[in-house]
């Protein structure tokens, strides 16, 4: 059966990646030549089968992946990440802090990779933790919380983007209906699980975490830093430009208007790639070159960010590899065949999917590529919406980090907890973000 060949493949990768520490682009590259033997296909189709994956994927992807790596860095060098936060914390007062905390974090998630945004903050929470004298957690769970939703549910982030291309879904509206559920999941998942945290784990909220852990940080003196208007401006530039496009596109359907070049050029510049070459380019002047910052240096500081995430294409490159040969194979079909006639909705089934497979898998990237595989042939019988598909799978590869993601050692590490204290916070954490995301897109999916 092809659900057990599937199966036996993910234990295998789980084999390499954990037990043999084998590099997981390797580990996918490996498992996916072994599961397309498996499957019978003929020998003459595997290799052009994994290299229309992996290529297919990173062509879609690397020049968003890429630009925005760019983004993120020339607004973290510069200091405006600082200034956003510092500037949310002043404005909120001691009294809202975590809302500070979750703001600032929300809008720097969006420009930021998970674990960047992560190393970035922590610096400036464990400053604020010290200054009001409050627990490192209490500010901690809400700032993982906002950067864990973004990342899974907002394009530019590679999750919402690869399988936005993937499903054929329109990334203006998965970013717009994104910003529909993010809000209330980050409110659930943030500030009002940490009551429910302390109550579970209360000894974790008296540590002062590991600020050893981060090695040298720069930090700015704030009149150093760009102006807060700005430095908000350039981080959400290309959210600014794709909703624009999205909301735009989305009227025009609605009232019917007739096509024209003022909508075309609309569009063009809203897509994703335009948005984010766009958004670089102001970046580069209003985080550098208005700064005075000599062009060599803001070139260095785009080149630095490119170097860090060159394993992470790899890997999700890997993780399209495997998807094509689980579509080629015939494994989708078979799924597809499976539930035919059933009344299960494709984004209850996408969102399953993804789950088992981030428990299995750890990486969410990759769990959510292989669901791709999964559901795609399924999609043709049904007229649910795209978006809200891609969604579904960006909140099942959320759930229940644990030992086998890196996510769960860095918050671990850095807010030195026990093993216990971290399956207690964070990997229920995760485990609220998936369920609460799936509940809201569920109720969306109601409306649109």
């Amino acid at each position: 059966m092809p659900l057990v060949i599937v199966a036996i493949g993910i234990v295998a990768l789980l084999i390499l990646i954990m037990g043999l520490k084998l590099n997981t682009f390797v580990s996918l590259i490996i498992v996916s030549f072994g599961v397309a033997l498996a499957l019978g296909m003929k020998l003459d189709e595997i290799v052009t089968t994994i290299e229309a994956g992996l290529g297919g994927t990173l062509g879609h992807l690397a020049l968003i992946f890429g630009l925005g790596a760019m983004l993120g860095k020339l607004i973290a060098d510069s200091g405006g990440a600082q200034r956003i936060a510092m500037t949310l914390v002043d404005k909120f007062g001691e009294k809202n802090i975590q809302w500070a905390v979750v703001v600032s974090s929300f809008i720097i998630g969006i420009a930021l990779f998970f674990e960047v945004g992560l190393v970035l903050l922590i610096p400036i929470v464990f400053a604020i933790s010290r200054q009001l004298k409050v627990s490192i957690l209490y500010l901690g769970i809400p700032m993982a919380t906002a950067l864990s939703v973004t990342h899974g549910f907002l394009p530019p982030h590679p999750g919402p983007t690869v399988i936005a291309g993937e499903y054929g879904a329109n990334l203006g509206e998965v970013l717009l209906y994104g910003f529909i559920i993010s809000i209330p999941t980050v409110i659930i998942a943030g500030p009002l699980f940490t009551k429910l945290a302390k109550k579970l784990v209360p000894a974790s909220f008296t540590k002062t975490g590991n600020i050893a852990s981060l090695g040298e940080q720069k930090v700015f003196k704030l009149e150093d830093t760009p102006g807060f208007g700005i430095s908000v401006f350039t981080a959400m530039l290309p959210v600014i430009l794709m909703s624009i496009a999205t909301i735009i596109t989305l009227l025009q359907k609605t009232m019917g208007f007739a096509d024209n070049n003022v909508l075309a050029i609309i569009r063009f510049i809203g897509g994703a790639s335009t948005a984010m070459v766009i958004s670089l380019l102001v970046a580069i002047y209003t985080m550098g070159l208005a700064r005075k910052i000599p062009i060599k240096e803001v070139m260095d500081s785009c080149s630095t960010a490119i170097t860090h995430i060159g394993m992470m294409l790899l890997i999700i490159g890997g993780g399209g590899a495997f998807k094509q040969v689980l579509i080629n194979g015939g494994v989708g079909d078979y799924v597809a065949e499976l539930f035919k006639g059933t009344s299960l909705s494709p984004i209850l089934l996408a969102w399953i999917i993804a789950a088992i497979l981030r428990i299995s898998l750890g990486s969410a990237t990759v769990a959510a590529l292989t669901t791709a595989g999964l559901v795609i042939p399924m999609l043709g019988q049904s007229d649910v919406n795209l978006a809200l598909v891609v969604l579904a799978t960006g909140a099942g590869s959320l759930i229940a980090s644990h030992v086998n993601d890196a996510g769960f050692w860095m918050f671990k590490e850095y807010f030195g907890l026990s093993m216990k204290e971290t399956f207690a916070t964070w990997t229920l954490l995760e485990t609220i973000i998936s369920v609460s995301g799936l509940a809201f897109i569920l109720i969306l999916s109601l409306f649109v």
